[in-house]
């Protein structure tokens, strides 16, 4: 280690541990203790140009101990990306560009945003499965156009985690060459010593995982991990670990000390560590030895980006069909689906995982990287892709995943090749088991990404297969998700609209869908399900109630509104197929669906009520889940819960009989003058004797307003 080498080294230490004690927060024990590792790879063997974070050949690195952010932000800072010294100072502060985990697009050079222990190693593995099925789609003999290396750092607490053993999984049955993973050994975590709850040999298990597994003694050992790297890269055919025997919190008097993983040095232990380092620039200041770095990290990425963009240039000489194909991909454009007919033709009545399989493979003939698959659920999710092929060691030009029964690597790894760029990424699995991957799902909502999820068998429609199986809270928890567009598709055509917003849109989308069959609707839907909610059945004049529902439910309301009419009951069907959609819409399209001054409404929604009080408001009425189902036919729970033509009709009449409250409101009242719930004189407000229901409203009193009957 020289000089120089030394000097960047204690720099990322000292910055990191005095951004952490100003802000008196944070967890220096990593940055410590593998300072080396992140020197290296960033002044010696990433590719990457700090000017252009954004370079698409460049090589991506992912934190998955996303808790030791420092790291990152003292490297981004000393390579030249542009975090200032005022940054590292505000590490942790409202607004600041150092939050305290890494976040995506909010950080330059933040390949992914991590913090849940684990996820990082996932999206690692998504973004080496991205980067291996680019290369053999577009890359040419001497024209190596997507040819780079995902790396990833994590610790004792990723290891622990069952995301990494099923990603870890995945990623050794694929062969991923391409990855490289870093693992601090440190024996360490918030409670102690490893050996209370971590006894495992991680070596071994990944090697039966079918990782090359190579281990560096002393994390402090620049040439050792310069060895070890070039090793893991000569390895083409596996994944590398790289197991690196470290002490948290290096080069402090807290060394090997639990104590330093989630709390600040103090400032004695921080003068003291800069006194044995020799160490005597001011704070968050370096030597000027150390800011040369930046200088030669910027030319150097200027310089390999510019070699990659002749390499292309030469390439669309050669290859021009090829090149368009490659920038279009790169660029995340779709064509105008919306006005693409095909795409709206639905005939006979289905299931909405079926007309999802459909629009898939409709899709797949528009959309050329279209790329997913299933947790070994592709028949019952029918999300496969015919003629499509699957990507395997064998194949890397397939577009079918298969993840194997890994729901929460699945839903990680889709988010690693969506951040990974070029690609449109879905996966698909049981509505129910959404709860194995709802972090992952947080963090595309987070990190504001297209991942679509096809959440297929929704409902007490399961049936036979009991309550483990049939979701009832799941729509609230999704719909409670930031940023997370969740549609559950009535027919065809609301299902060609999810399909299309979730290709073409931003963020994620979850696609909840029926395995019984429903009617297709045709020009009653249409493309009205973009709007996220409208009126799929109108009646004559205003609405004595709104009847509202989703999916399954919308065959229900209009079947009830039929036997209303009957009854002299005039009803509105609002079809609610995705509620963010329909929110973002302006207060003047929303009020034409659900107008404010019809106040008896009903809900309707085989899953929890609680997404729907918003809309039915203090007089409507519910017809939803209120417990776990059953074992049965789904016709039979579907009536022993009360989803019948009746109960909807008698849910009705109850919320138009909650609306006559100036009528119950006098029941027993003997109207005296100061009577707050009666309407008794001319001028009060509650008093609609102007409106066409005067009488109901003023029926319990004498009124002698003209335009009252």
């Amino acid at each position: 280690m020289n000089t120089t080498e030394k000097l960047t080294i204690d720099a990322i230490r000292i910055l990191s541990a005095e951004a952490i004690q100003k802000a008196k927060s944070g967890h220096p024990g990593l940055p410590l203790g593998t300072a080396p590792i992140g020197y290296e790879l960033y002044a010696n063997q990433m590719v990457y140009n700090p000017k252009n974070p954004d370079f698409f050949n460049r090589d991506r690195f992912v934190l998955s101990a996303g808790h030791g952010s420092m790291l990152v932000y003292s490297l981004l800072h000393l390579f030249g990306f542009g975090l200032t010294k005022e940054d590292l100072m505000s590490f942790r502060q409202f607004g600041s560009l150092t939050p305290g985990h890494p976040e995506y697009h909010h950080t330059k050079g933040v390949d992914t945003s991590t913090g849940p222990l684990g996820q990082g190693i996932a999206n690692a593995v998504g973004m080496a499965m991205a980067e291996a099925y680019l290369s053999a789609k577009f890359n040419k003999e001497g024209f190596p156009i997507v040819d780079h290396y995902t790396y990833a750092l994590c610790g004792d607490g990723c290891m622990m985690e069952g995301i990494e053993a099923e990603a870890a999984s995945l990623a050794g049955t694929l062969g991923l060459g391409k990855l490289i993973v870093f693992y601090d050994d440190n024996d360490i975590t918030i409670e102690g010593d490893t050996d209370i709850a971590f006894r495992e040999n991680v070596g071994k298990r990944h090697e039966a995982q079918g990782w090359q597994v190579i281990n560096v003694a002393d994390a402090n050992d620049l040439e050792a991990i310069r060895k070890a790297i070039k090793k893991a890269k000569k390895e083409t055919n596996k994944p590398s670990l790289i197991i690196l025997k470290s002490i948290i919190g290096y080069g402090s008097p807290m060394a090997g000390n639990h104590k330093c993983h989630g709390a600040p040095l103090g400032e004695e232990n921080i003068a003291k560590m800069k006194a044995d380092m020799n160490w005597t620039c001011d704070p968050f200041e370096v030597p000027e030895e150390v800011k040369e770095v930046a200088k030669k990290a910027i030319s150097k990425g200027k310089r390999a980006e510019n070699k990659w963009k002749r390499l292309v240039k030469e390439y669309k000489a050669q290859f021009p069909a090829e090149y368009a194909e490659f920038d279009k991909w790169l660029s995340g454009k779709t064509e105008d689906l919306v006005n693409v007919d095909s795409l709206w033709q639905w005939e006979k009545a289905d299931a909405t995982r079926n007309t999802s399989g459909i629009m898939i493979n409709r899709l797949a003939q528009i959309v050329p990287n279209l790329i997913g698959g299933s947790a070994d659920l592709a028949p019952s999710n029918m999300s496969y892709m015919k003629e499509r092929g699957d990507f395997s060691v064998e194949n890397r030009t397939g577009a079918n995943l298969h993840f194997g029964i890994r729901e929460h690597a699945m839903a990680a790894i889709c988010n690693g090749m969506t951040l990974h760029g070029g690609l449109k990424v879905y996966c698909a699995t049981f509505f129910v088991f959404c709860d194995y991957m709802k972090n992952a799902m947080r963090m595309s909502a987070l990190m504001n990404i297209p991942v679509t999820y096809v959440l297929t068998h929704d409902s007490i429609g399961v049936g036979e297969d009991g309550p483990t199986h049939e979701p009832v809270e799941q729509l609230i928890s999704l719909r409670s998700i930031p940023n997370m567009k969740v549609f559950r598709p009535a027919d065809g055509n609301e299902t060609t609209a999810a399909w299309i917003s979730a290709v073409t849109g931003q963020g994620p989308t979850a696609l909840v869908l029926t395995r019984q069959n429903l009617p297709q609707y045709g020009e009653m839907s249409a493309k009205n399900a973009l709007k996220g909610g409208y009126v799929i059945s109108d009646c004559e004049g205003e609405p004595d109630v709104l009847l509202m529902a989703s999916g399954s439910e919308v065959e229900l309301i209009l079947k009830a509104q039929e036997e209303l009419k009957t009854r002299g009951i005039e009803a509105r069907c609002v079809s609610m197929p995705c509620m963010e959609i329909f929110e973002a819409q302006d207060e003047e399209y929303k009020e034409s669906v659900i107008p404010s001054y019809t106040r008896a409404r009903v809900a309707v929604e085989a899953g929890s009520a609680y997404s729907w009080y918003k809309y039915v408001g203090l007089d409507g009425e519910m017809v939803t889940m209120d417990t776990f189902g059953a074992s049965a036919p789904a016709k039979v729970l579907f009536e022993h819960y009360g989803f019948t033509v009746d109960n909807v009709v008698e849910k009705a009449f109850m919320a138009i009989e909650n609306n006559l409250c100036l009528e119950d409101a006098c029941f027993g009242c003997e109207c005296e003058e100061d009577c707050d719930n009666c309407p008794c004189e001319d001028d009060c407000d509650t008093c609609a004797c102007a409106d066409e229901h005067a009488a109901e409203a003023c029926g319990c009193c004498d009124c002698n307003c003209e335009d009252c009957e």
